[in-house]
């Protein structure tokens, strides 16, 4: 028996499972990441009246900061909770929101290198636990 209970190899297994991780590690490596979230950001927009109404990261803080001081007031209050736990999930949803995704400037060497490690070793170690055909035929 070879890798997962199959006749593909134990050494394919391997093999593609390194190459995969090396590969997949070397792609997320070459992402950068950046975060445009500051307090004067406006993360959340609306018209009203005829005009535009932007919700900025800071104003978040004023019902966050108001919910914390319910809930030590009275531990028990649910609009204490729901008001900072609302606040809470719009400052995170704020920051995931401003995030931008990019590559590191690479040469073409580098991305082939890159892909042929990562979707070679995903095929190589997918491979190996998939059965050769002999072992399949034995069981019909």
């Amino acid at each position: 028996m070879g890798a997962g209970g199959t006749e593909g190899g134990a050494g394919r297994f391997f093999l593609g499972f390194i190459m995969m991780c090396a590969g997949f590690y070397m792609l997320l490596s070459a992402i950068t990441i950046r975060s445009g979230f500051h307090m004067g950001l406006g993360i959340y927009g609306f018209s009203m009246m005829g005009g535009q109404f932007n919700v900025t990261s800071g104003m978040i803080f004023i019902p966050l900061i108001l919910g914390v001081g319910m809930i030590f007031y009275n531990a028990r209050n649910m609009i204490g909770w729901l008001v900072s736990l609302g606040a809470l999930g719009s400052l995170i949803f704020g920051v995931i929101s401003t995030l931008r995704m990019g590559f590191r400037t690479m040469s073409a060497f580098d991305l082939i290198t890159i892909l042929v490690l990562a979707f070679g070793g995903l095929g190589l170690f997918l491979s190996s636990l998939r059965g050769t055909g002999a072992g399949d035929s034995k069981e019909k």
